[in-house]
């Protein structure tokens, strides 16, 4: 099998080489880290008062973990390491409290990062010679813009068709040849029925590989998804506080997923000690940033469960792989890609004075995608003969719920008392995917 490189020389250094260097760069990410009002009364209180307290890289475990509370507690300058001036590009996320999270990027951290994204589809035997066509949402969202820049510094041809809107995607996959994809994978399946619907098999497209990301999936979906369009099928890791997509992935072996290290440090931690895992073992992932001047992150507990592969990869790459992402360690709900926090839900529908105290999320699977359905109840005066009244409501609480958590729900009024009380502890959730698919 043919390997390609981007970077041959950092993708292939000697893991004891490269240590020198991110032990230079840890340091100089905590001098950089100590200009933040937090980090300032973090590593403080840690006994850090300089990059050169950090003797050797097991010394990272004297700082204390990073959450996404810090985050929130941080907006929206808390964490800001650099001059405002100097400040290209900010990625905000929604909050579960209305609080969001922001990463700001400089000049030199959107060049690193498309370097990461380019290093990353060049390891999958992309180049310049493919059209790519991203069918993940710009804007706020770090799925869209990591890959566009790394397809477009790689040569590629770039489709910046975003998400949705089927039949657009199905017209420019045919008119312009696409050859790679970007999309989560349930969207992959749903395009797929669509393109049957319309008599499209995959011998009309010049498709050859897609990148899938964003949401968890099983290595049967990739096979799936691999049979229905027969193609190579590639998955990948990002989130917002790491940058977003390329900081880990697959190669041609699709053998796990190569985290790139020159970048990152790694940690694998049982996620209720806090404490290593043995390597091979499955924990908590946490990283910290070695590159990003704007907003490092030192120790950053992402909630994502996954493992580290403890032998080296066929394509000589010595940056250490993870496995496929099996979950998350909280109650976040992955919808069609897209995180969303049942808290997110009930502050936009509260606020309206028409709904009542009783409400229920309902996350059931519609073909290929997931459908989520907000079921509220509302006050008796609301229910009325003239259904512009109950139409215009239903209007108000889509468009709230659109504002918080980007996606359209499936909106059902209730009257007062329709739905079930628990005692104790109220039960809001209901997430049948997995009943759906048994």
């Amino acid at each position: 099998m043919e390997i390609h490189y981007w970077n041959r020389k950092v993708e292939t250094a000697d893991p004891s080489e490269r240590a020198q260097s991110r032990l230079a760069d840890l340091r100089a990410t905590i001098d950089r880290a100590l200009g933040t009002d937090f980090y300032a009364r973090r590593l403080g209180e840690a006994g850090i008062s300089s990059g050169d307290d950090i003797k050797s890289l097991d010394d990272l475990k004297r700082i204390p973990y990073t959450t996404k509370d810090d985050l929130r507690s941080a907006y929206p300058y808390g964490l800001l390491a650099v001059e405002l001036d100097d400040v290209v590009r900010v990625h905000v996320s929604s909050g579960t409290t209305g609080v969001p999270t922001v990463i700001y990027h400089s000049a030199e951290d959107i060049d690193n990062w498309t370097e990461l994204a380019a290093r990353s589809v060049t390891a999958t035997g992309a180049d310049r010679r493919d059209v790519f066509q991203n069918m993940m949402t710009y804007g706020l969202f770090t799925g869209g813009l990591g890959l566009h820049y790394g397809a477009e510094r790689v040569g590629m041809m770039v489709i910046p068709s975003s998400s949705g809107n089927t039949q657009r995607q199905i017209k420019l996959l045919r008119d312009f040849r696409t050859t790679v994809l970007h999309a989560t994978p349930s969207y992959l399946l749903h395009l797929h029925a669509r393109l049957a619907e319309g008599g499209v098999t995959p011998k009309d497209l010049a498709l050859t590989k897609a990148f899938v990301g964003a949401e968890p999936h099983s290595e049967n979906t990739r096979l799936k998804l691999e049979a229905m369009f027969e193609i190579d099928v590639y998955n990948s890791y990002g989130l917002s506080e790491m940058n977003g997509p390329g900081v880990a992935f697959e190669c041609v072996y699709k053998n796990g997923m190569h985290v790139w290290e020159d970048a990152y440090i790694m940690e694998v931690i049982d996620e209720k000690t806090g404490r290593p895992v043995a390597e091979g073992e499955e924990g908590e992932l946490v990283f910290t940033t070695l590159k990003r001047r704007a907003t490092p992150l030192l120790r950053y507990r992402t909630r994502d469960l996954s493992f580290v592969y403890d032998s080296p990869c066929r394509c000589g790459r010595t940056h250490r792989r993870i496995g496929r992402i099996k979950g998350r360690t909280d109650d976040m709900l992955i919808i069609n890609g897209v995180n969303i926090y049942p808290s997110q839900i009930e502050e936009a529908i509260m606020q309206l004075p028409e709904i009542g105290n009783n409400y229920q999320i309902v996350v059931e699977k519609s073909g290929a995608l997931d459908r989520l359905t907000v079921k509220a109840e509302v006050h008796a005066g609301i229910f009325s003969d003239d259904a512009r009244d109950m139409n215009a409501l239903r209007r108000k609480v889509i468009e709230n719920l659109r504002s918080s958590i980007v996606i359209t729900p499936v909106v059902e009024f209730h009257e007062a008392g329709f739905l079930p009380v628990q005692e104790g502890k109220a039960q809001r959730v209901f997430d049948m995917r997995e009943e759906d698919t048994a």
